[in-house]
């Protein structure tokens, strides 16, 4: 039997975050105020992982017809940026041979649309072995119905919902030190 404990705990070594298509011709569909908050969210986690010395994968579905990654989440030079034809990102070679290159130990998933290419990634992942925690508040989809039903299978299927906040304490776990101090003030921030 798997210990709960084990599964919901998000060890910061190990970890990496995974934004899964957020990209200009894609948003103007989503609802903007979810949208917004899902964009602050995915921004502070960026920022954090920057803080934390984590790495980041972003994918791109069909960048000609959809666009790029929208400006307020401009990846930082290291970031792995993926282009992918594929609903789930691990149809992609690249995104697995990333996550083996990166020594991944668990994903902390955001993106968009929830339902689709988050959800199909999510049950991927968990299909190569890789324990996912799937952040609530940084992922979004064009209607409530399909953002809630992914969010329930998710959590059948064995992923964490997990949300920022909860995310970034528990790779933190103390308040000793800058990172801390950095990282409250990003959340303070939002």
């Amino acid at each position: 039997m798997i210990d709960k404990r084990k599964q919901l705990w998000l060890e910061r070594e190990g970890t990496v975050l995974v934004v899964v298509d957020v990209q200009e011709r894609l948003t103007p569909a989503m609802p903007p105020e979810v949208f917004t908050k899902a964009i602050r969210n995915i921004r502070i986690l960026l920022d954090a992982m920057g803080i934390l010395g984590l790495p980041v994968i972003i994918t791109e579905q069909y960048p000609a017809g959809l666009g790029h990654t929208i400006p307020e989440l401009a990846p930082a030079a290291d970031a792995v940026l993926i282009e992918k034809t594929s609903f789930s990102c691990c149809g992609e070679k690249d995104f697995l041979a990333a996550l083996k290159r990166l020594d991944a130990g668990q994903i902390l998933l955001v993106g968009m649309e929830s339902h689709v290419c988050v959800y199909q990634t999510l049950l991927d992942l968990l299909g190569q072995g890789y324990p996912v925690h799937l952040v609530r508040n940084a992922v979004c989809s064009q209607n409530k119905i399909d953002f809630l039903t992914a969010l329930h299978n998710a959590s059948l299927a064995g992923a964490t919902i997990t949300t920022v906040e909860m995310a970034l304490f528990q790779m933190l776990r103390h308040s000793r030190g800058p990172e801390f101090k950095a990282i409250s003030a990003l959340i303070k921030n939002r």
